[in-house]
């Protein structure tokens, strides 16, 4: 704003976080989170003012400009609260406890998180969004502050009474207790509520907000593998399908946005998260994989497309979103008028785009404000390729190539708008899942130039995130890396090395995947109850240690490291990890039995510890044509629960040797590319055979 020329910074100035930043020049004189806050709040007396988003929040935004750019909210502020500004993505940590929180208070939870507490961390009051002045029921800030203030000063003791029920109902639900075993129904009990919870009309997962979800995708399609494909594959087929029709998908540009606001996937919360691309796109990846349905290779393509060209730094690490507004409007980069159409493309070109993709003169986009069409549109499409086709006596594939020239003409016009805000921050967590994604995409489609992102980002965290103890660290902006890492980093980092491993078979990634995990367990492993702390025993002591499980935007760290473990153990023969594989599931058994739905991710590493193992060990020459083919063809197969090893003639392999000892003994046969491959801890008799290799993996 141009009030910041006029303004003094406050003491967000010095941050790295992009959302910190927007808020440096607020007239509210915000600390970061940090003990000088903490120490001021307790020698002045003043409770804690606690607000906690991210930079590409749509309603955080509306909360700034609202009430943080006021000047009689900030003077209430300033006067009577230490005001504190947390990104979340930054401090997950922190939002993690304080989410939990708001959850537990009001029932709900969201972004803009506003938390009240005292000095000492302990909340007393939680919300989310909260207008300037009190509306239709809903609190305003400038009510919520004067209240507060008058129970600070004149009774304590009702503050003092909730800061002690909150504080003890989060012990509680932060306790983690050993439950059991989990029986193998499990799987079926969650088909079952998937199906209960499955839009048959418009597909995806329950009315409005509509979000991706890939982990679910991700278990029914292993589902399909163990014989349910009848029911499971067309949930599959028919989400994919329509998300990708939906305004939720950037069909100019490409990439999804972050949720559909509607059950259709028409209006979308434009914004557009890295760790959305990266799981949307692995399960494109193996929906293709299983299906070899050529639609989902080229939209898992064209999000790829997207990362490499928007979302990539030149040092090859991810930035972590764009934001869903410019100019002060939400959409407005991404949305067309019939009239801007029209004079950008000749008379036939607009007919044949405004047809295909529900361009009309009224528009479809609901104006936020006015609730009422503004004469914009989202593209989106409703009938197939092969149906607008025949109606203009094309065949599919010129349609197709036609519908491309308009669409670059589009994004190179598109280009010249102001952009919405790039958050580039590099996170380790949302780029390990980036890296698992283009790794298992490269082998699946053959994509060299995905492998080579997948690599160099690889080499980026390892290079930049790894202090010299061999500790991961969580964010890189501007050359700091100063913040410690979670349990997200580390496992979905893990997961982002196996896969490349897999991808490329440098074993450099394995060996870096193994010390990260010993790591992780070093400092994360709960020795009492199982399961992985999301902070580390040397961190920041909070209100609680917290454990997560559930999967929500992203999968828990927990969930992924089942998966990892198990990979883990299958490839180095260490049982060790296996066994702490077993005891993650023994320690949220009661947990996941209740509503397993809502925990797929962890469901697929279940899945993976008790389904009959592959193991596929493959001896030759690294860049020698039947080498090459047999890799390609274990690779063109869907089978989510194997390991890949491989052991090149041609070169040393003392690391592989030393992770896997047993795999010295694994010979190349006649001098040709040999596969050995396991099955359910039985070894068959080893072939050059690819034909007979695919049928031992059947």
């Amino acid at each position: 704003m141009n009030q910041n020329a006029e303004r003094s910074p406050n003491k967000l100035i010095s941050e790295k976080s992009p959302y910190l930043l927007q808020h440096a020049f607020n007239p509210v004189d915000w600390y970061p989170w940090s003990e000088n806050a903490f120490n001021m709040a307790a020698k002045l007396n003043k409770p804690i003012f606690l607000s906690i988003g991210y930079s590409t929040c749509h309603w955080c935004h509306v909360m700034e400009n609202e009430s943080f750019e006021d000047e009689y909210v900030a003077s209430l502020l300033n006067e009577h609260f230490i005001s504190i500004k947390v990104d979340r993505e930054e401090r997950p940590d922190i939002d993690n406890i304080y989410m939990k929180v708001c959850q537990m208070v009001t029932g709900r939870g969201g972004w803009p998180l506003t938390i009240l507490m005292t000095p000492d961390k302990k909340p007393f009051y939680a919300g989310t969004y909260f207008p300037k002045e009190s509306k239709f029921g809903r609190i305003g800030m400038i009510d919520l502050l004067t209240q507060t203030n008058n129970l600070w000063v004149n009774k304590p003791e009702e503050i003092l009474r909730a800061t002690g029920e909150i504080f003890n109902g989060i012990l509680r639900i932060s306790e983690n207790k050993i439950s059991g075993e989990i029986d193998h129904s499990i799987f079926s009990k969650a088909f079952s509520e998937l199906q209960n919870q499955y839009d048959d009309i418009h597909g995806g997962f329950g009315s409005q907000p509509k979000f991706p979800i890939p982990h679910n995708l991700f278990f029914l399609l292993r589902q399909c593998r163990k014989g349910f494909s009848e029911d499971a594959y067309p949930i599959v087929e028919k989400t994919l399908e329509a998300m990708h029709k939906g305004g939720i998908y950037d069909h100019i540009g490409y990439g999804f946005h972050r949720y559909s606001t509607d059950r259709e996937w028409l209006l979308p919360h434009f914004e557009k998260m890295l760790y959305d691309q990266a799981l949307v796109a692995m399960v494109y990846t193996e929906a293709y994989q299983y299906s070899k349905n050529v639609l989902f290779k080229n939209i898992a393509e064209e999000i790829y497309e997207y990362v490499l060209r928007d979302m990539t730094s030149h040092q090859g690490g991810f930035f972590s979103a764009e934001d869903a507004d410019s100019e002060g409007v939400e959409g407005k980069f991404y949305t067309w008028s019939s009239g801007e159409l029209k004079q950008l493309l000749d008379k036939n070109d607009a007919d044949l785009f405004m047809l295909t993709y529900n361009i009309s003169e009224e528009g479809n986009f609901i104006d936020e404000t006015a609730h009422e069409k503004s004469g914009l549109n989202i593209p989106h499409i409703t009938k197939s390729i092969s149906e607008i086709a025949k109606e203009h006596h094309y065949n599919d594939q010129l349609l197709i190539d036609k519908l491309s020239v308009i669409k670059k003409k589009l994004f190179h016009y598109r280009e010249t708008r102001v952009h919405p805000l790039k958050d580039d921050k590099i996170l380790t967590d949302w780029n390990g899942l980036m890296i698992a994604s283009l790794a298992k995409a490269s082998v699946v489609f053959g994509n060299q130039k995905l492998q080579d992102a997948a690599v160099v980002a690889a080499e980026f965290i390892l290079r930049n995130m790894i202090t010299k103890d061999g500790l991961l660290l969580h964010r890189y902006k501007d050359g700091s890396t100063e913040i410690n890492a979670n349990a997200d980093d580390y496992a979905f980092c893990t997961w982002g090395l196996l896969e490349l491993y897999e991808s490329t078979f440098d074993s450099k990634y394995l060996e870096a995947a193994v010390s990260l995990t010993e790591k992780f367990i070093l400092h994360f492993w709960d020795n009492v109850d199982g399961g992985f702390y999301f902070t580390p025993d040397f961190g920041e002591k909070l209100l609680v240690r917290s454990k997560e499980i559930y999967d929500g935007a992203v999968p828990s760290a927990n969930s992924v490291a089942l998966s990892n473990l198990i990979k883990l153990s299958r490839i180095t023969a260490l049982t060790k990890y296996e066994d702490y594989a077993h005891m993650i599931s023994k320690a949220f058994a009661g947990d996941i039995s209740r509503m397993p739905s809502v925990y797929t991710q962890f469901l697929c590493g279940y899945d993976y510890s008790t389904s009959p193992s592959i193991e596929i060990l493959v001896t030759g020459k690294r860049d020698s044509k039947d080498t090459k083919e047999m890799i390609s063809a274990i690779n063109s197969c869907f089978i989510p629960n194997k390991i890949v090893l491989f052991l090149p003639t041609d070169e040393n392999n003392n690391s592989i040797y030393k992770l896997a000892p047993y795999t010295k003994k694994y010979k190349m046969l006649d001098g040709k590319a040999t596969a050995f491959v396991c099955r359910d801890y039985e070894c068959s008799i080893p072939t050059t055979d690819i034909s007979v290799m695919m049928e031992l993996l059947k």
